[in-house]
This record gives C-alpha cells, sequence and structure tokens, in this order.
C-alpha cells in the first residue's frame, strides 16, 4: 500500500507541476506587453489607446496606455470613453435582428415597405432596395461622405431626406461599397417601428442588459463623463495635435456611440456566445450567425506573397469577414475626427479583441489587434508594429510624390472672371446642403466639416481649397485634389459652382443664394410704394417686418435684402430687385433683374 500510496503521491506531484508549467504559459500571452505597446506609441506618435482581451465569458486581459489629455498627463484607463465611430454599426443590426425575431421587420422586403415616404435617387431603386441590401452595402450607391460630413447638420430627417438626391454608380447588388447613410436609413426604420428613438432603443435593448453602463451616445454625454478622452491628429508627421470633436448626432446610427474597453467587452461576449450574455439570450443565435456570414464580396482579398495566409475580405451585416491566418476573422473599424477603433473576434476560437485609440485615423488599432491575436491564438512572432510602419512611411512618400505633379494645370497667369467679392454666397444643394463661401478681407474661404480652408486661385474660375490650420495658419506651399469651379449665369453673374464631392461620379454644382443681409423695418420702409412698369404698376409693401413686390396677375414675391439696395427674389433663383435712390437718399425707381433681362419700373409720386 505504501509503495501505491507513494505512486500516487508522484503522479500527483507530476499533475501538479504539469499545471504550475500550464498556468504561466496562459499568463504568457501577455508577457512584455506594457514594452511592446509602449514602442507602438512611440512610433505612431499616439496620445493612448485602450484595450481589453476576451475569451468566452472572461476578461483575460484589460489594461491603458499612454493618455487621454496630453497636456494633463491623464493616463488612459479600462473606463477611459472614447468615440468608437462605426463600431457603432454592429449595434444598429443588432436592433434590426430584433425586430425580425419579433415578426416586424422581413430584411428581405424593400425598406419603402417600412418608410413609404422615403425616395431614393430612381424608382427602380425605391422599389427593390431591401434592408439586406442597406445593412450589406450592395445598393449601388458610393460613400458620399462629403454629403454628410463636410455639411453637418444636427437634424436626422434632413439627412434622410438628402438621400433621394444621391446618385447611384453602379446597378443594385453589382458592387460592394460602403455607405453611411444606409445604416442611418436603418435607423430610421428602427424608429418607425418601434415608436422610439435609435437612441433609447440602443439603451434599453443593449447597454442595460449587457451591463454597458458607461457608454453613451453623443459628444455632450461624452463630456460629462469623468473619464473621457480628447482626440489627437499627427501634424507634420510627429507633431501631436489635439481636434476639436465632431458631432456626429444626426447620423448616429452609423457611428454616435462612445464607449470604454470595459463595456466593449460585454459587447465581445454577446457575439462570442452566440447572442447570450451572463446565460441569457439577448437575440437568437440565428441573428448572430446571419450577421457573420458573408452577404456580399467586399474585395478579391488576395493572399499577397508576404502574408500569404490572410484571406478574402468579405461582409456579412455589421461586420467586416476574413481569414486571419487561418482562422475566420469578424472585425470592424471605427473612425472620427480624434479616434479610431477596432472590434474583433475569432468565433470559432472564442477569442475577442477591443482597441480603442485616440489618435485620427489611426493604425495603431490594426497593430495592437495583430500583435493580441498572434499571441491569443498561439502563433508564430511577427513584428506588425515594423511592417505596417514600412507600409505607412511608403504611402506616405508616394503621396508627397504625387503631389509634386498636382500643379501641373496650375496657371497663376490667369485671372478670376469677376471681382472677388461677387463670389461670395450661400451655395445649396440638396443632397449635400449648403456650402458657405464666405469673403474675408480680400480673400474666400469656406467651411468643410470642422475645417477652414482658404480658396486660392487656381486658374481662370477656378479655385483650389487650402487648409487654414488653426495654430500654424496657412501653408501656401500645401496642394489640394479638389477644385471648385464657378460658373455663370445667362446674365453673367456667378451662379453656381460645381465640385467632385463623390470620386466615382461627376462634379455636384451648387446653386448660389445671395448673402441675406440684416435691414431694420425703418429702412425697408423707403422701398414700399406703387411702381409703374409699362402698362402694369407694382407695389411694393412690408408685411411682417418683410418686403414684398406684388406684380399683377403673379404671387406676391418675398424679398431678401443682399446689401446695396439690392434685393433677392427668394422663390426664384437669379432674380433681383434693385432699388434706385437720388441724392435725397429717396426711392425713385427700381429694376427687375433677370437672367434674360433687365426691366426697369419708376416710383410713382405721390398726388
Amino acid at each position: 500500500m505504501r509503495y501505491v500510496f507513494l505512486a500516487a503521491l508522484c503522479s500527483l506531484c507530476m499533475l501538479l507541476h504539469a499545471q504550475k508549467k500550464k498556468t504561466p504559459a496562459g499568463i504568457d500571452h501577455f508577457a512584455g506587453l506594457d514594452t511592446a505597446f509602449e514602442r507602438v506609441l512611440k512610433d505612431w506618435h499616439g496620445a493612448g489607446f485602450a484595450v481589453a482581451v476576451v475569451k468566452k465569458d472572461s476578461v483575460l486581459f484589460a489594461k491603458g496606455f499612454g493618455y487621454s489629455d496630453i497636456s494633463k498627463k491623464t493616463p488612459v484607463t479600462v473606463n477611459t470613453l472614447f468615440p468608437i465611430g462605426s463600431c457603432t454599426k454592429a449595434f444598429t443590426v443588432f436592433l434590426i435582428g430584433l425586430l425580425d425575431r419579433d415578426g416586424k421587420v422581413d430584411i428581405d422586403k424593400p425598406v419603402r415597405n417600412y418608410l413609404p415616404e422615403f425616395r431614393f435617387y430612381n424608382e427602380t431603386m425605391n422599389s427593390s432596395i431591401t434592408i439586406r441590401d442597406m445593412m450589406s452595402h450592395r445598393t449601388g450607391l458610393p460613400r458620399h461622405d462629403f454629403a454628410w460630413y463636410a455639411f453637418p447638420t444636427h437634424s436626422r430627417d434632413s439627412l434622410v431626406k438628402r438621400i433621394q438626391y444621391l446618385q447611384p454608380n453602379t446597378g443594385l447588388r453589382e458592387k460592394w461599397q460602403y455607405n453611411n447613410f444606409m445604416y442611418l436609413l436603418q435607423g430610421a426604420v428602427i424608429e418607425k417601428l418601434t415608436g422610439d428613438s435609435w437612441e433609447n432603443n440602443i439603451r434599453e435593448k443593449i447597454f442595460k442588459p449587457l451591463h454597458m453602463s458607461s457608454s453613451n451616445l453623443s459628444i455632450e454625454e461624452l463630456e460629462k463623463s469623468p473619464d473621457h478622452s480628447f482626440g489627437y491628429g499627427v501634424r507634420k508627421d510627429s507633431i501631436i495635435r489635439k481636434m476639436d470633436y465632431y458631432h456626429i448626432d444626426a447620423m448616429g446610427p452609423a457611428g454616435s456611440i462612445n464607449s470604454n474597453v470595459t463595456d466593449m467587452a460585454n459587447w465581445l461576449k454577446l457575439w462570442i456566445n452566440g447572442g447570450r450574455f451572463a446565460g441569457k439570450e439577448l437575440i437568437p443565435a440565428e441573428s448572430i450567425r446571419e450577421a457573420i456570414s458573408s452577404q456580399m464580396v467586399a474585395n478579391a482579398g488576395i493572399p499577397s506573397a508576404e502574408k500569404p495566409d490572410i484571406q478574402f475580405i468579405n461582409y456579412g451585416l455589421g461586420w467586416m469577414l476574413g481569414s486571419y491566418k487561418g482562422h475566420y476573422c469578424v472585425q470592424h473599424g471605427g473612425n472620427i475626427d480624434g479616434f479610431s477603433a477596432t472590434a474583433c473576434f475569432f468565433p470559432t476560437d472564442s477569442i475577442g479583441i477591443v482597441v480603442l485609440t485616440n489618435q485620427n485615423s489611426s493604425v495603431i488599432t490594426s497593430v495592437v489587434q495583430n500583435l493580441l491575436a498572434d499571441r491569443m491564438l498561439g502563433l508564430p512572432y511577427f513584428d506588425w508594429n515594423t511592417d505596417l510602419k514600412k507600409t505607412a512611411d511608403k504611402s506616405k512618400a508616394a503621396a508627397k510624390e504625387g503631389e509634386k505633379t498636382m500643379t501641373a494645370n496650375r496657371n497663376p497667369n490667369t485671372s478670376p472672371s469677376h471681382n472677388i467679392e461677387d463670389y461670395d454666397g450661400i451655395y445649396t444643394h440638396p443632397g449635400y446642403g449648403n456650402m458657405d463661401i464666405e469673403l474675408i478681407n480680400d480673400s474666400l474661404f469656406t467651411r468643410i466639416g470642422n475645417n477652414v480652408f482658404w480658396l486660392r486661385h487656381y486658374r481662370y474660375d477656378i479655385f483650389e481649397p487650402v487648409l487654414k490650420d488653426p495654430d500654424d495658419g496657412i501653408d501656401t506651399s500645401a496642394r489640394s485634389q479638389f477644385r471648385f469651379r464657378f460658373l455663370m449665369n445667362d446674365a453673367g453673374d456667378i451662379s453656381s459652382v460645381s465640385s467632385v464631392m463623390e470620386p466615382t461620379l461627376p462634379s455636384v454644382t451648387f446653386t448660389r443664394k445671395a448673402r441675406v443681409k440684416s435691414v431694420s423695418v425703418s429702412e425697408l420702409q423707403q422701398y414700399t410704394g406703387e411702381y409703374q412698369l409699362g402698362a402694369v404698376t407694382c407695389k411694393v409693401y412690408i408685411k411682417d417686418a418683410t418686403l414684398y413686390v406684388l406684380v399683377p396677375g403673379q404671387p406676391d414675391y418675398e424679398l431678401a435684402p443682399v446689401g446695396n439696395h439690392r434685393f433677392a427674389l427668394k422663390v426664384l433663383n437669379g432674380y433681383f430687385v434693385q432699388f434706385e435712390l437720388n441724392d435725397k437718399n429717396e426711392t425713385t425707381a427700381l429694376t427687375v433683374v433677370q437672367p434674360n433681362g433687365n426691366f426697369r419700373a419708376v416710383k410713382k409720386t405721390k398726388p
């Protein structure tokens, strides 16, 4: 018995020894990461980032690196909030999945079944585009991102109405093309069918059951949090510069969630566990399976000679799909001014990784995600930091080389056709919104998103926008790929401006509206009275502090003051009324300025 006992004891000791060896092996997944990640921040001039790694129902690793506020040296923590950008899209897909579960929506039916008043660009799109098409980016619409990003609005309804003016560049289901508007539209479906806002649906149906107690849905909410990050960009390849937040609320269903890696770890647990969280089913496993199954080929995804085991790029519903070194990878990135994010998981390995950084359009998320994926999947070491840095440096060098050829068509010896002040005005397009081109001193400026641009004369009536940096001012040596081409009407007035807003489509033309000036009622009074226009008597009068002109047989026209006794007819573009005054500052006549000619009317004197 003693020998049996000793044998059993030896076996137990061997087992314990084996367990001791195995436990450190699990911890070794994260050994040396602090050093590696500090190098990542240094090489990419990053401010900070946070990361979490999930295995089934457990968080194996979570930590913050660098700073959320560089000026105050505030460290990033696992609770630091970051905007996650387009990682939001999978949340919108989740809500659609709940509606599908409850029989309230069929994603293979046209979206017009649920939003009958909504319009696409043409009737074929109206009758054919389904919710699945929108979820998988195969509607035939290219990105059209300038239509929301460069011309922001706080009105979600206003953005939805812009969609009908956005032109497709391919047929339905012919090509995968990422489009944020299609996720905005899914949000509109959610709001219509639930009778509640997209935001409240996210809070009640996702944040609460997943215990995502820190996450929120607007920049205003983000700034109220005691642990939130500022966003940063990199100027001149190495200078870390704080950026303004971009208020993306109107485009919310495509990208407005703010979260931290603690909350996002719970989000990944849900997907890894087939729709279950803490033992409870929140969404059917079939909905999860559908979302992470290929719906559309996004890119050929042919493996390179250097990376033969990274293959195919498809899109599911709110998720990118690929083969990462033989492992099925589900992933989505997110970018918005000053921030980048990535959330990924490997369904058959039950592993999830989330990386959130406060760097604009950052590669940090890819470097950190891939380094961790290799470790968690037990793959050979690969220096992703050096590899992606070489790729980025090559791209920068190519871009700088390309800039040298961008001045070829510029002709500084030509002049604009009009005085510079004649280009000032509000230019509008129904699918994009308003572009304010303003004369300041002797130069034209316009705002695109959060940035102000100087319009430098390029040739004839063509100008190019050059960024006005808030700290460095204008770099006159900078070049732009964009051009603004101003056009005239038949009367010779500047009437519109065109520019390529979507690279795959022709230029978009914005119609000019003269800038409205502020004029008091007492000043308007001098223009009132009757004017003789041939055999017709016109009347100019004031109603509700607004000047109107009445021509018999026509509707009353509201006049908008544009300066120097000139008024624009609000409902008729290119039509003006110019009043004449004598040396006593008395109105003596008016001229109706039209594209087809001018018509003068003399003011009647009182008897």
